[in-house]
């Protein structure tokens, strides 16, 4: 995909943990020549290969260290080193300090630490860290969420296209300065409680932010998706939609209005 063009693929948006046709939290971001797979969360490994191979996944970026985020790497480790697929390893992947040896913790079985750095090459996120992935720029902000340290990010295109994902987090100064302009701003919407938006929040941080598409995502229990996106439109003027499972949201430099499609899970599979 040229970097005229960005497109966000829902690979999963259920919370806590996945349910009968959605997994856990998970994009593939698609531009500037390259893939990434944002967030791996409980089930979005074999989403992802609905749309492309791993081995064409040119980067993974990891929002927190909440399994409902990052609970695939583990499968995707094997995946990459034992399953005899064609894939260029170590893939990079950008996470929360202390990523590795978390995933070492899990994966090691005997007295050696489980190379985890023979699958993933791995570099640690910070407040401010920005890296190069093929023609796209993803920039990651500290946010605040109860608990591990967590990020949200911003991806723009050479030609200036972006979309902002706010991994899990409260309403923070941080969120709406990183999505500010932002062409589509996807929220998790999981509840007014420490930590996280409710859907009604998730409306007025993208408001505060000016994006120009908002998209609710990990939508707490008791919420309905189309509640969910009603309060969120309530705070928020623009265009707002659900993060159903397999809709795909693309940005373009015509337009610069994210448009979905109208692929569903079942239609795209």
């Amino acid at each position: 995909m040229g970097s005229d063009v960005l497109r966000i693929t829902v690979l999963g948006s259920a919370t806590p943990y996945p349910r009968p046709g959605n997994p856990c939290s998970g994009h593939l971001v698609e531009g500037g020549g390259v893939r990434v797979w944002v967030d791996a969360g409980t089930g979005t490994l074999a989403e992802l290969q609905r749309h492309v191979a791993l081995g064409d996944v040119d980067a993974v970026w990891i929002s927190h260290l909440h399994a409902d985020h990052s609970a695939d790497l583990l499968t995707a480790y094997y995946a990459l080193l034992y399953a005899g697929l064609e894939v260029s390893v170590p893939l990079p992947l950008f996470g929360p300090a202390g990523i590795a040896d978390r995933l070492a913790g899990f994966l090691t079985n005997g007295p050696e630490r489980s190379p985890v750095e023979q699958a993933f090459a791995v570099e640690e996120l910070y407040d401010g860290h920005v890296a190069a992935v093929g023609g796209l720029t993803l920039t990651s902000r500290a946010v605040e969420h109860a608990g591990p340290d967590a990020f949200a990010l911003r991806v723009e295109s050479e030609s200036g296209l972006s979309f902002v994902y706010s991994g899990d987090c409260e309403p923070c100064p941080s969120l709406v300065e990183l999505a500010r302009g932002c062409d589509l701003f996807v929220c998790e919407a999981d509840g007014e409680v420490p930590g996280h938006h409710s859907a009604a929040q998730a409306g007025r941080s993208a408001a505060a932010a000016g994006a120009g598409r908002l998209v609710v995502t990990h939508v707490g229990s008791g919420v309905e998706p189309g509640e969910a996106v009603a309060l969120a439109g309530a705070e928020f003027s623009g265009p707002v939609a659900h993060a159903d499972p397999g809709a795909r949201f693309e940005v373009t430099r015509r337009s610069r209005t994210p448009g979905r499609t109208t692929t569903s899970p079942a239609s795209s599979r």
